[in-house]
């Protein structure tokens, strides 16, 4: 397997006791985890997007927070509405999703 082309990482403020709760887990993460799942197997991606489910990334007031790399974009209260725009606008297109930008 060729690494991917993108990484996409969303937390779901699972702890290191195996736990999930939190800001982000109570905000509708897991849907937003399945919704790029779907969208991206929709989008034939699965061969350059890898998605990932992961700890907290300390940003809660931001709840869901999702990253995507290599470019190290950190968007804030994704829901699962946004994830279409992130796959087309981002992972398609190379273009980020402004208003979703934590800055």
């Amino acid at each position: 397997m060729e690494a991917p082309k993108h990484h996409v990482f969303v937390c779901l403020s699972c702890r290191q006791n195996g736990q999930l709760r939190g800001a982000c887990f109570s905000k509708e993460a897991g849907e937003v985890l399945q919704k790029f799942s779907e969208v991206v197997d929709e989008h034939e991606l699965t061969d350059d997007v890898m998605i990932t489910n992961c700890g907290c990334f300390g940003l809660c007031s931001h709840a869901p927070v999702v990253a995507v790399y290599p470019e190290g974009v950190f968007y804030g209260g994704v829901t699962p509405d946004d994830v279409e725009e992130i796959v087309e606008s981002h992972l398609e297109n190379g273009q980020k999703v402004e208003r979703l930008i934590i800055k």
